[in-house]
């Protein structure tokens, strides 16, 4: 009997599960990671790269990278997120002659469902590679705010990647059921959950009701912000070292885009380890060269700098807490349990904010990164 698995459908990576013995197992990909990023890029010989080798050329090919097409899917063109989203990507966004918002690269328009089909189908294969066997059918998850457009939309991709879409289930009542809630004691609870992707952040407030023994999961509110994630926090550190080595060197690495890719992956792996240590060391040699020759760059960051450069972010993400928590109608004293969702809520500064808005501290027993597709 053929299985079915769980895909999280990430703006910025992507995760796949399945259940083995009762139990949710994440499945790593090709390259050994447990999460893939939802990435994919058009190389000039006609190839089609997913996941982190497409990852890997995003700066020096971006035009024909597609990354974060999430924030387009089941969308209008003069959708406000849709107008934002063109102002700040490399890619070209177009016009379907329907008004929907589609990518075109290398003088071909394509559909967000066509280029998400190509993340599915990696997370697909994952799976196949892993069961070894052929695998028909998946649920996917999509945020709790996707109207009929967009879940339509997703399923539409999983159509085109060869998957039968059983469900389409919200986020947050999935991490939330990762955290085992519908499992808990008898009666009702408030749950917050707050996530905080590569991407994108999103608060929901959901209910776990106790109706006749079975437990119900409503969605009471949602809020967030499409355009705040780690990679704003990567961007922040990457401003400051471009900063420092200009100052230092008196070249800028902005003209440099085989510089700023090296730089970008060792910002995300500083941001990484800032979260379990006090301070790390950004170092590059010949990162650059100008006619006195190639040129070294080494920065060191401490976890106090790296607050200091990304507090009004992560502050950023408290405003649509309050609203959501006006909406579903509850002050922070009614919430039972806070769930940290997304690789962002590792950051010990994000916990710190969480923490001081709920007056509670948000529980850490699942991966972040994994709760969804589980």
């Amino acid at each position: 009997m053929s299985k079915i698995i769980g895909i999280d459908l990430g703006t910025t990576n992507s995760c796949v599960a399945v259940m083995e013995g009762g139990e949710p197992k994440v499945i790593p990909n090709a390259e050994g990671s447990r999460t893939t990023p939802s990435i994919v890029a058009f190389t000039k010989d006609g190839e089609i790269l997913v996941g982190e080798p497409a990852k890997r050329q995003a700066v020096t090919n971006p035009e024909n990278t597609l990354f974060a097409i999430k924030r387009l899917i089941g969308r209008k063109c003069d959708d406000e997120i849709v107008q934002k989203d063109k102002d700040m990507v490399p890619y070209k966004i177009v016009c379907a002659d329907n008004g929907d918002a589609w990518v075109e690269v290398n003088g071909k328009k394509m559909s967000p469902q066509e280029v998400s089909a190509l993340i599915l189908k990696k997370m697909k294969e994952t799976a196949e590679d892993y069961l070894g066997h052929e695998v028909k059918e998946a649920v996917i998850t999509v945020p709790a705010y996707f109207n009929d457009a967009q879940r339509q939309a997703t399923k539409d991709a999983g159509r085109i990647a060869g998957l039968d879409v059983k469900r389409i289930i919200n986020e947050p009542t999935a991490a939330a059921l990762a955290y085992g809630v519908d499992k808990d004691t008898k009666g009702d609870k408030k749950i917050a959950v707050y996530d905080l992707g590569g991407g994108t952040f999103d608060i929901s407030i959901i209910e776990v009701a106790d109706v006749d023994g079975e437990k119900q999961i409503e969605v009471l509110a949602t809020n967030g912000d499409t355009f705040l994630g780690g990679e704003d926090f990567d961007k922040r550190i990457i401003d400051y070292v471009v900063e420092e080595f200009k100052k230092d060197q008196g070249v800028d690495l902005r003209n440099d885009p085989l510089a700023l890719q090296r730089l970008k992956e060792a910002a995300e792996k500083a941001k990484i380890e800032l979260s379990s240590r006090e301070q790390t060391d950004i170092n590059l040699p010949y990162i650059t060269a100008d006619a006195t020759g190639p040129k070294h760059l080494n920065v060191r960051i401490t976890r106090a700098k790296f607050e200091s450069l990304i507090e009004d972010l992560v502050e950023k993400s408290i405003e649509p807490c309050r609203i959501a928590m006006k909406d579903a109608g509850l002050s922070t004293g009614d919430i039972d349990d806070v769930i940290l969702v997304g690789g962002s809520t590792r950051v010990p500064l994000v916990q710190k904010k969480v923490e001081e808005f709920f007056g509670k501290a948000p529980r850490k027993d699942v991966n972040p990164d994994e709760a969804v597709a589980i």
